[in-house]
């Protein structure tokens, strides 16, 4: 198997190309600063997940801006702060903040002449196009939780973009599903039988950080510690098979 034998990516974005956990440390440190202990990057995330998680269960059509500053009221009762509404709301618009990592435009570009490159977000659509300059690149299709009425881990949003996909002449076997999340992601490829390709951003720290322990963590088909080592591995198959092309024939 070969990163050329594709036609689409279909990214998560947060995590993968946006980086969302920079991004939610400074949004909460309002909150964090006036907690009554210190609290580590990894605490903060990880209740960030559980809260997260949870409320994206309760309320899967609410839009991701709007759900932040519920997150942000539970944190803040479970570190026993007190918070007005208005901060609540200020932490549900700050994702028009959070930074892309430093090689996702460059990469999104380069991959941009070689692929489809489509967006399975768990966000708002306001709040992605933000992210989306950011990235640089227009997307051939964009699919968030606000289109769909879901969040994933649910079904609903793998088959909602494989649908949608089939429109746009892509099918299931043409796709590598690009993520860095087991939990919201591979999870998912796997149980739908789509080739993965694990984005590795949190190589060098400790557990899932902003995203919920998947459990059985699911086998992928390529792995990647970032968005440049996928470009340059993808850069080497061309070269290899430019090399073979040019090799003249035995015999």
């Amino acid at each position: 198997m070969k990163l050329t034998d594709f036609k689409a990516l279909t990214f998560d974005c947060y995590g993968t190309l946006i980086d969302w956990e920079s991004g939610m440390i400074d949004g909460l440190k309002p909150l964090t600063e006036k907690a009554a202990r210190s609290l580590s990057r990894n605490e903060i995330l990880e209740a960030h997940a559980r809260h997260e998680s949870s409320q994206q269960k309760w309320t899967p059509e609410k839009r991701y801006c709007d759900l932040l500053p519920i997150v942000y009221k539970r944190l803040a009762e479970e570190w026993g702060v007190i918070v007005t509404r208005e901060e609540c709301v200020a932490y549900g618009e700050s994702v028009k903040d959070w930074p892309a990592f430093a090689d996702s435009a460059e990469a999104l570009q380069y991959l941009k002449k070689h692929y489809k490159l489509i967006i399975l977000s768990n966000v708002d659509n306001k709040s992605f196009s933000f992210s989306n300059r950011k990235l640089g690149v227009d997307f051939d299709a964009i699919y968030t939780a606000e289109d769909i009425g879901s969040y994933k881990p649910s079904d609903r949003n793998f088959d909602y973009m494989l649908e949608k996909l089939g429109t746009i002449g892509v099918e299931k076997g043409q796709i590598l599903h690009t993520a860095e999340s087991m939990f919201h992601d591979h999870t998912l490829a796997k149980r739908f039988g789509l080739t993965s390709c694990w984005i590795y951003r949190r190589h060098a720290d400790q557990g899932f950080g902003a995203t919920m322990d998947p459990g059985d963590v699911p086998t992928v088909d390529f792995r990647f510690d970032s968005m440049a080592d996928l470009v340059k591995a993808h850069a080497e198959e061309l070269r290899m098979a430019d090399t073979r092309a040019a090799r003249p024939p035995v015999g």
